[in-house]
């Protein structure tokens, strides 16, 4: 009788160590399996009715860390189904991070930005609690409701949060930062990312409309 195969513990590489072997990680099968871990992680999303899965894919990032999902797809380029998702998840996570900051952003950008708004879908008033719904509701609906509009919504969300910001700042009404702010990206820098953001996640739902993100 043969015996039975020996299962051995797989070999842990640092960093910089895995970078090392072989002349490090190759671009191209590194952006391979980004794109292949994206499309199983939506299509099983899609796949299933089940709310635990759902809830499990929602938090995926609440227990392993943005980090995780970053090393993976935070290169990916952004009209891409894995810098889609990557977007999606940074904003849930930046939303959870200060969910009461956000909250005064929206609150002060909706009045500018009625459209976008209605197109975020946050509950009024839109404060800490309705805020974080409302991230987890969008990532949700990216796997078990039309993934194209859960990319509109975020697009939405980030021009609001971005005319919020101006706005707080031209009248003086900017939340009080921790001590290190004054190291952070300026208002303008944060609100040109926000709709550059907006902008990419606009153009990967249309690409998804058109069945052309991959």
């Amino acid at each position: 009788m043969s015996e039975a195969p020996r299962h051995h513990r797989p070999v842990k590489f640092s960093p910089e160590q895995f970078d090392a072997h072989e002349g490090g990680p190759d671009p191209a099968r590194v952006s391979e399996a980004a794109h292949l871990a994206a499309h199983a992680l939506v299509s099983r999303g899609r796949a299933s009715d089940d709310p635990e899965i759902s809830r499990r894919l929602i938090e995926l990032t609440d227990e392993q860390g943005l980090e995780g999902i970053a090393e993976m797809w935070a290169e990916a380029p952004a009209v891409s189904l894995p810098g889609a998702l990557w977007r999606l998840y940074a904003l849930r996570a930046g939303v959870r991070k200060d969910p009461v900051r956000m909250g005064r952003y929206f609150a002060a950008g909706r009045g500018t930005a009625q459209v976008s708004h209605v197109v975020a879908g946050v509950a009024e008033p839109p404060g800490a609690e309705e805020i974080t719904s409302m991230a987890d509701a969008i990532l949700s609906g990216a796997f078990n409701g039309e993934f194209d509009v859960a990319l509109d919504r975020f697009a939405a969300f980030c021009r609001v949060i971005a005319l919020g910001r101006i706005r707080l700042t031209d009248t003086g009404q900017m939340p009080v930062v921790d001590p290190g702010a004054a190291r952070a990206p300026s208002t303008v820098a944060l609100t040109q990312r926000l709709e550059r953001t907006a902008e990419e996640l606009e153009a990967a739902a249309n690409q998804w409309r058109r069945g052309h993100l991959d």
